[in-house]
């Protein structure tokens, strides 16, 4: 039976190693919070809580609408954040809200 040589382990640790920091670097991209003042939040009107909206300059919320039962929230109704399309790679607050909610069917 052959022996790996040394120069085989340490690719295959290299390999291994860059892996697991690509995963850790995705998982943590995908944990990212948008931020009310992200240019696409602003322009949506997003309130990470949707008790803070402003009725005057958002006509459109009504009591109730929350991302975490928005069609486009892609958690748990009740998780506390999850992923929305409109905000690739970030996470919205299960109780934010913005101009596109669209009540989930």
């Amino acid at each position: 039976m052959n022996k790996p040589t040394n120069r085989r382990v340490f690719m295959m640790q290299t390999l291994s190693v860059a892996g697991v920091a690509a995963l850790a670097t995705t998982a943590a991209q995908a944990q990212a919070m948008v931020a009310e003042t992200d240019p696409q939040a602003s322009g949506l009107g997003y309130k990470a809580d949707a008790t803070k909206v402003d009725k005057t300059k958002q006509p459109k919320y009504a009591a109730g609408q929350i991302c975490g039962n928005c069609a486009l929230f892609q958690g748990k109704a009740d998780a506390a954040a999850g992923g929305c399309p409109l905000f690739a790679g970030k996470q919205v607050a299960g109780k934010g809200w913005c101009s596109a909610y669209a009540k989930k069917a």
